[in-house]
């Protein structure tokens, strides 16, 4: 009797095994969590700036064959438009960035001067509009899609116009300032940087001699422009980044 309840007994167990197991639910095969890349400034960029400037032009001095002197007035270098392009290449390690940067500007710095009784002058001095460059090293922290740096390198050109013939005053010197960037994509960001710049002694001189019949005695004079060749820069850009 024992016997034949055995094979019962365990078909029973087995039955209500498979019946709890039914009603257990599905076990749900998990997709893998995928996490977006982490943002690198590494790579090559290229964009277009624009802002304003500060440089000083400068006034004349004009003296003449009997020691007298006088001053002219020279204008158009306070908060002048400056615009243009710029190229570089970065390199991040951990949250430490290191670049090259090459600029060139349109400065729209004038070197008018109000010559007076000067009359051999006229015409002189009355084109707007000079050029910038610079070449740069530069250092940053970048907190994510937001870069701080400095900056500092080569500047050349020329910041003002020549008050005595209208020429760019074209010279080498250094650059300096900060910055901050920020990523808007994976490939466009926005900056806003300022700049001090000093291209040298941007003084230059001229002789001329005064015919006779003028308001002037005639003779030989030298006119001699003070301005310096330093500058301030407050300028905006979008930058590409390949």
């Amino acid at each position: 009797m024992r016997i034949r309840l055995l094979p019962a007994t365990l078909l029973a167990t087995c039955l209500a095994t498979a019946a709890y197991a039914a009603d257990m639910p599905l076990r749900q095969t998990l997709s893998p969590v995928v996490y977006p890349a982490a943002f690198t400034w590494t790579g090559f960029y290229m964009g277009l700036n624009a802002g304003i400037g500060w440089a000083d032009v400068g006034n004349v001095a004009v003296t003449g064959p009997t020691g007298s002197s006088a001053v002219l007035s020279g204008g158009g270098g306070d908060g002048t438009f400056v615009g243009g392009g710029q190229v570089g290449f970065n390199w991040q390690a951990g949250a430490i960035v290191y670049g090259l940067e090459a600029d060139i500007q349109y400065v729209d710095a004038g070197g008018r001067v109000a010559w007076g009784s000067y009359t051999w002058w006229a015409g002189r001095g009355e084109d707007d509009g000079g050029y910038l460059g610079t070449v740069r090293a530069r250092l940053g922290y970048a907190m994510d899609r937001t870069l701080l740096y400095i900056t500092g390198g080569l500047a050349y050109g020329g910041l003002n116009r020549n008050p005595l013939t209208g020429n760019n005053t074209s010279n080498t010197g250094w650059t300096a300032g900060g910055g901050v960037e920020y990523a808007m994509t994976d490939n466009w960001t926005l900056k806003v940087e300022g700049l001090y710049v000093d291209t040298g002694d941007g003084r230059k001189s001229r002789v001329f001699d005064n015919p006779p019949g003028g308001l002037l005695l005639p003779g030989t004079y030298t006119a001699t422009t003070d301005g310096s060749g330093g500058a301030g820069l407050l300028r905006a850009g979008v930058n590409y980044k390949f």
